[in-house]
C-alpha cells in the first residue's frame, strides 16, 4: 500500500504541505490545470527551492494581486468547490476539510457553522492550499497518511479578530485526540489549515511506520525559525509490516445496563465496520452490579468509526483506547485434499519454522452436512495432518 509520514518537527502549514508533495513529485503543471477549474482568479502560483538551515525543500506561494480579500462563509467556498471540476475524492474531502474547520470557529465565536466568516482560510490562497493538497495525494497514490506528534508554539499572533494566543482557538480545537507537545518557539507552528488537513486526512499519529521509503520531499515554510529548519519533511513509499508483530487498537468500556439483544448486535455492527476482533467477559461493577466488559480489536484508523459504533448502539458513557503490539505468526491460506473433496484451511507456521493447519469453520461444516459426518470428525482430520 502507497502510504506516506509527515515528519512535523516544525509544525506544518497549507503552504508546507503543499510545499512538500511537489517537493516529493507532484507535477505543478497537472497542479495548475487543477486549480484552473476553481472559480477563483487574482492570483499566480510561485514555486521555488529555499534552503532552511542549508537544508533545501520547495517553498510554495500564492502571489495575490489584491491583498485584501472578502470574507467567505462555508456556503460561497461549497460553491468554488463543488462548480470545479474536481474529482469525487478531491471534492469531498476538500469540503470536509472547510466544514471541519467552519465547526471549531463557529463554536470559538458561539455561531452556527454556516454563519462562520472566515477570514484567512476563506481567502484564494488558503483555499488553493487545501484543494491543492487534498488533490495532490491523490495525484500521488498515496492512501494513507501518518503523522508525528505536533510540536505547538506560544505568543500572539493577529489575525482578522484581532490579537489571538498561539495556537489558535480554531488550532487546538482541531487538534483534539492528536498527540501534541510544547515547543521552545514563541511563534505558530501549527496553522489552522495545516490542522484542519492533518484531522481530516490524518489516519494516524505517532512513530513512523514500518515502510520502504520510495520519495522523500521538504515544504518550506515562510519563515526562518531560531533553533530548527522551517520545514515539513514528507517520505512516501510503500506499507511495510514487521513479519511477525503489528500494532493494533484496543478499545474497552463496562456495560452493565445492556440487554443481550443489543449485544449481540452491537457485535455484528463492530464486525461489519472491520473490526479485527469483539469479545465479552463477564466483570463485577460498583454497587456489586454484574456487567460485562466489551474488548474490540482494530486497526489504529478506526479509531472513530468503532467508537462511533459503540456509542450509538451500547449505553457506554466512554471508552478507554489504546494502541498495542501483538506477534502474529506466519499464516495463508491453503487447500487441503481430504476424503470428501478440498478443504479450505489455514496453514501456519510456527516458531520452530514446523508448519500445522487450523480447519476453517464454514469448510468443515459444509462437508459435514453434505457427507452426514459429525463436525468434530471433520476438523479431527484436518488437525491430524502433519
Amino acid at each position: 500500500m502507497n502510504i506516506a509520514y509527515l515528519d512535523c518537527f516544525s509544525g506544518i502549514s497549507g503552504d508546507m504541505f503543499l510545499g512538500a508533495l511537489l517537493d516529493c513529485g507532484l507535477p505543478l503543471d497537472d497542479l495548475v490545470r487543477l486549480l484552473g477549474n476553481l472559480d477563483l482568479d487574482g492570483y499566480r502560483i510561485d514555486k521555488r527551492p529555499e534552503a532552511r538551515k542549508h537544508i533545501y525543500g520547495t517553498r510554495f506561494k500564492v502571489r495575490l494581486e489584491d491583498q485584501t480579500q472578502p470574507p467567505r462563509n462555508l456556503e460561497d467556498i461549497k460553491r468554488i468547490i463543488c462548480q470545479g471540476k474536481l474529482s469525487e475524492s478531491v471534492r469531498d474531502k476538500s469540503l470536509d476539510v472547510f466544514s471541519a474547520l467552519a465547526r471549531v470557529e463557529a463554536k470559538v465565536h458561539n455561531l452556527r457553522p454556516e454563519k462562520v466568516h472566515f477570514h484567512e482560510v476563506g481567502a484564494v490562497d488558503s483555499i488553493i492550499d487545501i484543494v491543492g493538497t487534498v488533490y495532490g495525494i491523490e495525484r500521488l497514490g498515496i492512501k494513507r497518511i501518518y503523522a508525528s506528534p505536533l510540536p505547538l508554539g506560544s505568543g500572539l499572533i493577529k489575525s482578522g479578530h484581532g490579537m489571538i494566543p498561539v495556537p489558535s482557538p480554531a488550532t487546538i480545537a482541531l487538534l483534539k485526540d492528536i498527540p501534541v507537545f510544547a515547543s521552545e518557539t514563541g511563534s505558530e507552528m501549527v496553522t489552522p489549515t495545516g490542522a484542519a488537513l492533518l484531522k481530516v486526512l490524518g489516519h494516524s499519529f505517532g512513530p513512523m511506520p514500518p515502510m520502504v521509503v520510495h520519495q522523500i520531499g521538504y515544504g518550506v515554510g515562510k519563515r526562518d525559525l531560531p533553533d530548527r529548519p522551517n520545514l515539513l519533511r514528507i517520505l512516501k513509499g510503500d506499507h511495510a509490516p514487521a513479519q511477525d508483530s503489528d500494532t493494533i487498537l484496543m478499545l474497552e468500556t463496562n456495560l452493565d445496563d445492556s440487554s443481550p439483544e443489543c449485544l449481540g448486535y452491537l457485535m455484528e455492527r463492530l464486525f461489519e465496520a472491520g473490526a479485527l476482533d469483539v469479545t465479552f467477559f463477564p466483570v463485577q461493577m460498583k454497587k456489586n452490579r454484574p456487567g460485562i466488559q466489551l474488548q474490540v480489536m482494530g486497526h489504529s484508523d478506526q479509531k472513530d468509526v468503532l467508537m462511533d459504533i459503540i456509542f450509538k448502539e451500547s449505553t457506554a458513557l466512554g471508552v478507554r483506547f489504546r494502541n498495542s503490539q501483538r506477534k502474529i505468526l506466519k499464516r495463508s491460506t491453503y487447500e487441503i485434499d481430504s476424503p470428501w473433496g478440498k478443504i479450505r484451511a489455514t496453514r501456519v507456521q510456527e516458531n520452530d519454522g514446523s508448519f500445522s493447519y487450523r480447519p476453517e469453520y464454514e469448510a468443515c461444516k459444509k462437508i459435514a452436512i453434505d457427507h452426514s459426518l459429525p463436525l468434530r470428525d471433520v476438523y479431527a482430520w484436518v488437525n491430524g495432518r502433519d
